[in-house]
């Protein structure tokens, strides 16, 4: 399912590039929150809902939940007119090629393949989480990694380097050239070590753990998995996050692209090795403090 929905995520980012092209001062934090916001969209329900920049304006809890309940209500409502027409009418030139998740679990209600009743509480809940916490965690990992490279200049030129060199001549980063990219994952990994909603920084773990250094993951076994609880930004066991496949694949395909199509400043002269990137602020996840906000020239 992760692989079937590989064109979701290489059109996101190719927007993402697009919007990054256009404007004049970019708020990155806004642009990857929406990247997240759409490609979660796309894959949990069939397309896009929410466009334009991110808020962060905060609601009563009571007037969200709500407002949340009658919008994942009018989804399901719209997924399931959609399977009763194609019944009706024969699946026609417009049919989806890949059932997106909301219609995996009506199809699991209808013909009760789970083995125990799905109820449409369930199912609005089960829809909502994928796309909130799927979101939050992805578009976190995404601005501090940026926000490190930026403040870290030698590791973002050998990142630079390795992404332009396997991607010469292209005009996007395609997943099938993320196989090639080992100093990128490393950068990955060393992300949320550093910036995680748990405790990382174990220096009988770590060496040097308060630094951003992607070497250390470098021709190591270490990986996502949760099979050494020195390292467990996903979780481990029955309660580790099910979503680590996804969300790895969002992540190295958007950040490659941005390095790779992009060299970045921040303005007003300001310097990069004096960005703040340890001010955070409580959320869902840990979040930095202040949003991301560059200058991007294309790298031609």
């Amino acid at each position: 399912m992760v692989k079937s929905f590989r064109i979701v995520r290489e059109e996101e980012t190719a927007l993402l590039v697009e919007k990054i092209r256009s404007a004049s001062v970019v708020n990155l934090s806004d642009m990857l929150l929406s990247l997240t916001n759409n490609v979660l969209c796309r894959v949990a329900m069939g397309r896009k809902y929410w466009e334009g920049d991110a808020s962060n304006e905060e609601g009563v809890l009571e007037k969200v939940a709500r407002e949340f309940d009658e919008f994942i209500e009018a989804v399901v409502a719209e997924h399931i007119d959609r399977k009763r027409r194609e019944c009706n009418n024969g699946r026609g030139s417009g049919e989806k090629e890949v059932n997106d998740f909301l219609d995996v679990l009506l199809e699991l209600q209808s013909d009760d393949r789970a083995g125990f009743p799905i109820h449409r509480d369930t199912i609005k809940a089960l829809t909502l989480d994928m796309f909130a916490a799927g979101t939050d965690t992805i578009f976190t990992v995404l601005e501090w990694t940026m926000a490190e490279l930026l403040k870290h200049t030698e590791f973002m030129k050998k990142l630079q380097k390795e992404v332009r060199d396997v991607g010469r001549g292209k005009r996007y980063i395609a997943e099938d050239d993320l196989e090639k990219m080992h100093y990128l994952k490393a950068v990955i990994k060393e992300s949320p070590r550093l910036h995680t909603p748990a405790i990382a920084r174990d220096p009988s773990s770590w060496e040097d753990p308060e630094e951003f250094r992607p070497e250390r993951f470098l021709n190591s076994s270490i990986d996502f998995k949760g099979k050494g609880f020195e390292f467990i930004p996903f979780g481990a066991g029955r309660r580790g996050c099910p979503g680590i496949v996804f969300a790895v694949n969002v992540i190295e395909l958007a950040l490659a692209n941005i390095v790779y199509r992009f060299d970045f400043c921040l303005p007003d002269g300001a310097r990069l090795e004096d960005l703040d990137t340890m001010s955070e602020r409580t959320g869902t996840t840990i979040h930095k403090k202040n949003p991301l906000i560059v200058l991007a020239a294309e790298h031609l």
